[in-house]
């Protein structure tokens, strides 16, 4: 998958983003390796995930009673010693969840030309009191722009309800913090941690990202909503493998051959991938997911014709995609190495 990925740029890029995640595949047999899950309330696997953007780069099968975190870094030396062999300049951010919070992987990242990281974690104690400023402030600024409606809610009406709905109508106040931070025992030397605080009808939400990505470098809240959110987008990419290409269909009974149907799976997320990228770029098809391509493109009525010289397929005459498909075939045609 790595080499899809890396002959799919021209020229090195300057940065790219690797995203990490586990998610589950929830099974209804007696399949090897499945077990109870408490966070996912079911019996199922628990696939490790890394993209880069569009492109799969990792999928490993994995049982659900392991560590999130089981394999991540031998999948990270494994990926980003591949891309180093063609790519020694590319700038390379680690992203994850709070699972992927481990001093193995900072500390792998660290010991590493152009590699950060940026993960989040929990909130504890130590970093809530020494956000206790920034949560003062928060609060201060909530309880300001709520005092005027608030004063005129109780001058129309008496019930509290009422109040307490118009409440969530008031923006809560965010704000950020940037920290060096050590634990008093995991962590083998202090780190930077970014602290966001919210505070609205709710109460206080806290959340931290630590990041080898000095402060001179990003502020706190453009490290937060800039660096760190965009993650969230490697949600959609995994629903496109499981939804649209069932690569949750692990229903055999053994752990081998699933861990084989994930794979099958996952390869032919590559090939849509890849003929999305290389096929349908300037369509309107150019940022279709999965699904829609497969659908649109590949699951098509057709007529097939078999000679001793050549195959013809032929597709009806209505086909509402006819234009794009002409365009593919010819685009895939000049893709080198396609037969």
């Amino acid at each position: 998958m790595s080499n899809f990925f890396l002959e799919s740029y021209k020229k090195p890029p300057l940065s790219i983003i690797l995203d990490m995640d586990v998610t589950d595949d929830q099974v209804h047999g007696n399949q090897e390796g499945a077990f109870f899950n408490s966070y996912y309330h079911g019996v199922c696997y628990a696939p490790l995930h890394i993209f880069c953007g569009h492109h799969l780069l990792v999928a490993k099968l994995r049982s659900s009673n392991v560590d999130p975190a089981d394999g991540a870094l031998d999948e990270l030396q494994r990926i980003i010693g591949l891309i180093r062999e063609k790519w020694s300049e590319t700038h390379i951010l680690v992203r994850g969840d709070s699972a992927y919070a481990r001093e193995e992987i900072f500390y792998f990242c660290e010991n590493q030309p152009l590699v950060d990281y940026v993960i989040a974690m929990g909130t504890n104690g130590v970093l809530k009191l020494r956000a206790d400023d920034v949560i003062e402030k928060a609060k201060h600024e909530y309880e300001k722009k709520l005092a005027p409606i608030t004063e005129l809610m109780n001058s129309l009406f008496q019930k509290k309800e009422d109040l307490e709905e118009v409440k969530k109508l008031v923006p809560i106040s965010t704000w950020y913090r940037s920290i060096r931070y050590k634990t008093e025992k995991s962590w083998s030397c202090q780190r930077r941690v970014v602290t966001k605080v919210c505070y609205g009808s709710d109460g206080l939400k806290m959340r931290q990202v630590v990041t080898s990505l000095p402060a001179s470098k990003i502020p706190p809240s453009k490290l937060y909503t800039k660096k760190y959110c965009p993650r969230g987008e490697m949600e959609n990419r995994i629903k496109e493998q499981q939804l649209d290409l069932l690569a949750d269909r692990t229903s055999t009974q053994t752990f081998q051959s699933n861990k084989l149907r994930l794979w099958i799976h996952s390869w032919a997320y590559v090939l849509i991938n890849a003929f999305r990228q290389h096929c349908l770029k300037k369509t309107s098809l150019a940022k279709a997911t999965v699904g829609r391509i497969r659908l649109n493109l590949l699951k098509l009525g057709a007529r097939i014709k078999i000679s001793c010289r050549r195959i013809i397929i032929a597709i009806a005459s209505a086909c509402p995609y006819q234009d794009i498909l002409s365009i593919a075939n010819k685009r895939i045609k000049t893709i080198p190495n396609t037969g």
